[in-house]
């Protein structure tokens, strides 16, 4: 089951939650204030794979910001 990250409108708490693919979030609330004002964002993710000389997983320059891949 993929896990998707949400975030209330009404009171900014981020969450992330399992979920069946096919499911909407439509009767989900914020676990912080109970609202169903809620939005999916888009979470990052990556995998270091077989290629150990990528240090930056997004622009693959490792001058990013982001922590090298070990």
């Amino acid at each position: 089951m993929p896990v998707y990250e949400y975030q209330c409108s009404e009171c900014g708490k981020k969450f992330e939650i399992r979920q069946s693919m096919g499911e909407d979030g439509s009767k989900l609330s914020c676990p912080n204030c109970s609202s169903s004002n809620l939005r999916r964002i888009l979470s990052s993710f990556f995998s270091q794979g077989s290629a150990p000389d990528i240090s930056c997983p997004t622009c693959n320059s490792g001058t990013c910001g982001l922590p090298p891949m070990e």
